[in-house]
């Protein structure tokens, strides 16, 4: 039986080209679409937007690796890969984020932890007077990386 559960881990979803999905795909392992998915795509693992896939909808998923179109908002409790085809219009919410150049999207890009509240931010404050330390100094290099993104968008956008 373990191997069976090991067998099931490795696999990766499919959605070929010439293909349209409409409606939710969820799964537990990867998707790869390079076909079009109409709709929302809910993956444990790693979904994957082939430079001929496309999504029109929501995209959540552990990472994504997107080198298609997405139009609507993507979630990544992990990392989101824009490679230099992707193209997305919507906003973005990942916990880390790596952007090459030509990739280009139009919306709002938040990194943080997803599901992360503000009381467990509030939480990890120091008393007053006392100096912050990891926590601000983390929060400056989410910042810049996403600083860095919209400079890369606006040069491919050149």
């Amino acid at each position: 039986m373990a191997q069976n559960k090991r067998a099931v881990s490795d696999q990766i979803n499919l959605v070929g080209e010439g293909t349209t999905f409409e409606g939710t795909l969820h799964a537990e392992n990867d998707v790869r679409t390079s076909g079009h998915i109409v709709g929302t795509i809910r993956v444990e693992g790693r979904a994957i937007i082939a430079e001929s896939g496309s999504v029109d909808g929501e995209v959540v998923a552990t990472n994504a690796d997107v080198a298609g179109r997405v139009q609507g908002e993507v979630r990544v409790s992990e990392c989101l890969v824009l490679k230099s085809t992707a193209r997305i219009e919507g906003d973005i919410h990942t916990k880390r984020l790596v952007v090459e150049e030509g990739a280009l999207f139009t919306g709002s890009c938040s990194m943080e932890e997803i599901g992360a509240s503000k009381d467990a931010e509030a939480a990890s404050d120091t008393a007053p007077g006392q100096k912050k330390s990891t926590p601000t100094g983390e929060k400056s290099e989410d910042r810049g990386a996403s600083s860095a993104s919209k400079k890369d968008k606006t040069k491919s956008a050149s």
